[in-house]
């Protein structure tokens, strides 16, 4: 059912005031709006837990799970001060699964700013799963034919570059970003595929390290 506009303010402002009663390395435990979120959160795992197609389970979290969280991301990150939020950083992860990618930017900011955790069912660091998740999203848009963004893809790549997490993840952020530039930018695409190779060597780019170098080659 679609909410009222008096409604949508109510979880905005809710959020927006549940968000700034902790600090950094705080809990929102107890603060109504983000427990009743969580109560949400937990009903829509369950439903999605049932679905057996991945395709459905995107559609399902695309069109019917995600609106529902917009004026509690909106609130939360207008109003937070840090403190540790699963309810926000599920939505990130499931707005990267739905192919918003500017939405989970939003939220990889704020989290990455305050040192954030996934869920413990995720079983990664926050740095990490943001990092793999937009390469994977990109690369498999790119066997799609959909065009990959090199600016979101950059900031990502910038965001999660201090963190520590293992080189066959990094190699896919680079493979996604010289398939990104390559139409464009052959020069910075091998730059890309070939530090892709050097940290994983069965990250699968020789051959278009060695086509983009021969295409370079006769074009002088």
């Amino acid at each position: 059912m679609m909410k009222s506009p008096a409604q949508r303010h109510f979880e905005r402002v809710s959020a927006e005031q549940a968000a700034a009663s902790a600090a950094p390395g705080e809990s929102l435990a107890g603060a109504n709006a983000y427990e009743l979120m969580l109560v949400k959160l937990s009903t829509d795992r369950r439903r999605l837990k049932s679905i057996a197609s991945i395709e459905q389970k995107i559609k399902v979290k695309r069109d019917e799970l995600l609106p529902d969280y917009v004026d509690y991301v909106t609130g939360s990150l207008s109003g937070g001060r840090g403190a540790q939020d699963d309810v926000l950083t599920t939505v990130m992860i499931w707005r990267i699964d739905a192919g918003d990618y500017a939405g989970a930017l939003d939220i990889a900011r704020y989290a990455i700013k305050h040192r954030m955790t996934l869920p413990d069912q995720y079983d990664r660091p926050l740095a990490t799963a943001i990092a793999e998740e937009f390469a994977e999203a990109a690369l498999a848009d790119f066997k799609k034919g959909i065009a990959i963004d090199f600016v979101q893809l950059g900031e990502v790549a910038e965001l999660t570059a201090p963190a520590d997490m293992h080189d066959q993840v990094r190699a896919k952020m680079h493979k996604a970003i010289g398939y990104a530039v390559q139409g464009t930018d052959s020069a910075l695409a091998l730059q890309h595929l070939r530090r892709a190779l050097e940290l994983d060597s069965r990250v699968g780019v020789k051959q278009d390290i060695a086509r983009i170098e021969k295409a370079s080659n006769a074009a002088g």
